[in-house]
């Protein structure tokens, strides 16, 4: 990479004759940024951002760029940043950015708006941005002097890395980044580039409260949410599981917190709880708890299976960064603070009291999970054919599950996708990513996520799984992963329909809408036209050894799997019924 000339600024960061386009690299660059999600604007930027070792990944469109940096601050802890222009591309960024608000994942999105001097004027693709983010962003501004950049990219980084994190936008006019700044600038020198930027720990007093409420419970359970990655608190959760002697379960964004192969891992509890379902049979586990530890969870319509899962008569702990999420759907004892550091205290205080009696209820814990484990396998090998054609997503994530190491990135796209991947495959440590859009769940984010995760880990395998309907909304972003050097292998279930809707539409209706069934798409042949390889497989025995080589291949892969339209995951509302025995 060109280095900066040392001429142009010194040691105390004062700038001399650098444009508004200068001056935002190097603040980006004290922020630790690497990478910048964009396409060309703002244009100005982007040719300056090489001499300060910033690296553009261009994406084809900015729904998938926002979707990208996303996965990117998930998987790296670092505060990514997406640009795009004004007007039609800046709404692009709203969907992106919305998914990340719900899941509480940080971004600094930089929107290019029309000339000072042209404001108000109906200037080409002017739109009011400070409006248009309203509901997708927690902190938009609008910076109007070259001088005051560097405050005002400070001010986004902190928005986005502070509290509960979210994304941030900030609008630059396009002269902005021409201008030569007047003066010698606020000299910054903080780094904020990556979360949580503050940790804070819970009231000690209720914190002590907690322990002796887990300490005395009869059957208490720890249910963690997305929370837990977003604090890097894996370990902590491990740490206070083994102490304790606690069952820990996960919500679907929660997933990989845990190892799920320790013997008091419950796996994911919610609304895919029914037959086939891996934790089907510990439902009475949450069901009986008597005391209840939310870690990082919003207590959402799908986590808690439509609010009826989580017991009415348990005593409920909440630990959170955001206090209005805690006791939001049940009355807890308020835990608010950072995960990572309010479990570390409660580790301790729990350690100060007799855990005799949870050491010796723990057995029997263990032997429940072990059960529900061995019966949701006997579930599975009663209720499938897993040779069956057209092919079972369920023989897919076995074989898929047998090849995952403790690094592979796992990522899916919403619907049924995140259901497969959360249901069926094993987390090996605490910590171990697994990445779904489960803030809004909206389709299209799978391919994205992937090349993101890839970014932020370039050594690791990532692994993608999304349903031929999201996967459309797409394609395009093959010639990214192309073009960027981003190698990972993506599996598309490839059914012919969009297979939620279409369920939900036979279970609620008796009928569906014409526009859930497709025409047949060959998406083996869109990789190879992208320039990636391309794999149809039609029996499930193909799909193990193609996995394999496609894993090992120093391109993008893509599975395009041939399977049963009539498969759907272990969704409670589809529990038995006989509209989708078609």
């Amino acid at each position: 990479m060109p280095t900066i000339d040392s001429s142009s600024s010194d040691s105390q960061g004062n700038r001399r004759n650098l444009t508004g386009a200068h001056v935002f690299a190097q603040a980006l660059k004290r922020h630790g940024v690497e990478v910048i999600f964009g396409q060309s604007i703002p244009s100005a930027l982007f040719l300056v951002a090489p001499e300060y070792g910033i690296r553009q990944i261009g994406y084809r469109t900015e729904n998938a760029g926002a979707a990208m940096a996303d996965a990117y601050a998930r998987v790296s802890h670092k505060v990514p940043v997406v640009t795009a222009q004004n007007g039609p591309a800046a709404t692009l960024l709203v969907p992106g950015l919305a998914e990340a608000l719900k899941a509480s994942i940080p971004i600094v999105a930089i929107v290019q708006d029309v000339h000072r001097e042209q404001t108000d004027k109906n200037a080409f693709q002017e739109l009011d941005h400070l409006e248009l983010f309203k509901g997708s962003a927690k902190w938009i501004k609008r910076v109007s002097e070259a001088s005051r950049i560097d405050d005002y990219i400070d001010m986004a980084f902190t928005a986005a890395a502070s509290g509960r994190p979210g994304p941030a936008v900030l609008i630059a006019p396009i002269d902005l980044f021409s201008e030569v700044p007047k003066g010698e600038g606020s000299a910054r020198i903080a780094s904020l580039g990556t979360f949580p930027l503050d940790r804070t720990v819970a009231n000690p007093d209720r914190i002590a409260e907690a322990a002796d409420l887990l300490a005395n419970a009869k059957a208490p359970l720890v249910i963690a949410g997305g929370g837990i990655h977003i604090s890097d608190a894996a370990d902590e959760l491990a740490a206070l599981q083994e102490l304790a002697s606690l069952p820990v379960a996960t919500t679907a964004m929660g997933k990989g917190s845990t190892d799920e192969g320790h013997p008091l891992s419950m796996g994911v509890v919610g609304y895919f709880m029914g037959t086939r379902g891996r934790a089907r049979h510990l439902r009475p586990m949450v069901e009986d708890a008597d005391v209840i530890l939310l870690i990082g969870n919003r207590t959402n319509q799908n986590g808690t299976d439509s609010w009826s899962l989580y017991p009415k008569s348990a005593r409920y702990i909440h630990l959170d960064v955001d206090g209005g999420e805690v006791g939001r759907n049940y009355e807890a004892l308020r835990l608010v603070g950072d995960a990572k550091l309010t479990l570390r205290a409660l580790s301790e205080a729990l350690g100060a009291r007799d855990l005799t009696a949870r050491r010796n209820a723990r057995p029997a814990v263990e032997r429940q999970i072990s059960a529900g484990r061995e019966a949701s396998e006997a579930d599975m090998r009663r209720t499938l054919k897993l040779d069956a054609t057209p092919v079972r997503p369920e023989r897919l994530m076995l074989d898929l599950d047998s090849v995952l190491t403790p690094e592979t990135i796992t990522v899916a796209d919403a619907s049924y996708s995140s259901i497969w991947v959360a249901n069926y495959l094993r987390s090996r440590k605490p910590g171990m990513r697994f990445v779904t859009p489960r803030g809004l769940a909206g389709l299209g984010w799978g391919l994205p996520y992937a090349l993101g995760a890839k970014v932020a880990r370039p050594d690791a395998p990532v692994f993608c799984l999304v349903g031929d309907g999201g996967f459309a909304h797409v394609w395009s972003e093959l010639e990214t992963a192309r073009r960027m050097g981003l190698n990972v292998v993506v599996t598309v279930l490839n059914n012919q329909i969009l297979g939620y809707q279409k369920h939900a539409e036979k279970v609620l209706f008796g009928q569906y809408s014409d526009v859930c069934d497709f025409q047949a798409v060959d998406h083996a042949a869109i990789a190879r036209a992208c320039g990636c390889e391309g794999v149809r497989i039609e029996t499930p025995d193909a799909f193990l050894p193609a996995l394999r080589q496609a894993l090992a291949a120093n391109r993008t892969t893509v599975l395009d799997v041939i399977t049963d339209q009539r498969a759907y995951p272990p969704v409670t509302a589809f529990e038995a019924n006989e509209r989708l025995s078609y």
